[in-house]
């Protein structure tokens, strides 16, 4: 199992929401084809074909854990995931 898919399992699974490193997030988004842009301490993501645009913020080095949660929600809405079952 690659790096991606632990991660991808991990924020899946909903058990460790403030234990998600936000470098390790960000790749996560970007391997989806989310395009970054970063405007001061926000990294904002987007998507052709995905409504929702996503804002993080760094806490330390790890993410937020209510953004990890927005995130699991766009991931799991537009079917992102693939064939990972939690």
């Amino acid at each position: 199992m690659s790096k991606h898919e632990r991660l991808l399992l991990k924020i899946l699974s909903g058990t460790s929401d403030a234990n998600v490193h936000f470098d390790d997030l960000c790749n996560l988004l970007i391997s989806f084809s989310f395009e970054m842009r970063i405007r001061g301490s926000h990294h904002m993501f987007r998507k052709e074909g995905v409504v929702e645009k996503i804002n993080l913020q760094r806490a330390g080095n790890k993410a937020k854990p209510y953004q990890v949660k927005q995130v699991r929600n766009v991931l799991v809405k537009y079917k992102l995931g693939g064939d990972i079952d939690v």
